[in-house]
């Protein structure tokens, strides 16, 4: 069967495919989630915001503590692990090589269900994703490690 590489950042992924376990990447889907890539103030501006307390000098926030970039990168991730789970359903991989930012790595491998976390071959912790074809391809082994058949 068929093995896919997922390189991926909090703001982008894109998904190749590999014919053989030594053939060239061909580019089959990219995602953006551009939130990601927001200032903090334009995530947070419609957030709670904070308020005075009855003692001097006193002030807490309205709402609960919120990290929205980190929030947006749990999201993405859960939106690539979605798109994962339904190909791996429609059979249209059998093995995965993920590449990933190191921060964005444990979001995929949380948010990643069960049947597509045992057909992941290899984690590569890199930040790769803004890189051409050939250099992704580069720092992937010669032969592309696959599952026991």
């Amino acid at each position: 069967m068929s093995s896919w590489i997922l390189v991926a950042d909090s703001a982008y992924a894109r998904l190749f495919y590999a014919e053989t376990a030594k053939s060239t990447l061909i580019e089959i889907k990219s995602m953006i989630h551009p939130e990601a890539r927001q200032h903090e103030q334009k995530l947070t501006s419609d957030l709670p915001g904070r308020q005075a307390g009855g003692a001097i000098n006193s002030h807490h926030s309205v709402g609960g503590k919120t990290e929205p970039k980190k929030n947006e990168a749990v999201e993405f991730a859960r939106e690539i692990c979605r798109y994962l789970e339904a190909e791996y359903n429609a059979h249209k991989f059998s093995q995965l090589i993920v590449v990933a930012a190191p921060h964005f790595l444990g979001n995929l491998r949380k948010e990643m269900s069960s049947n597509v976390a045992k057909v992941v071959t290899l984690e590569i912790d890199k930040d790769i994703v803004k890189q051409d074809i050939d250099s992704i391809r580069g720092l992937l082994p010669i032969i592309l490690p696959s599952l026991a058949t």
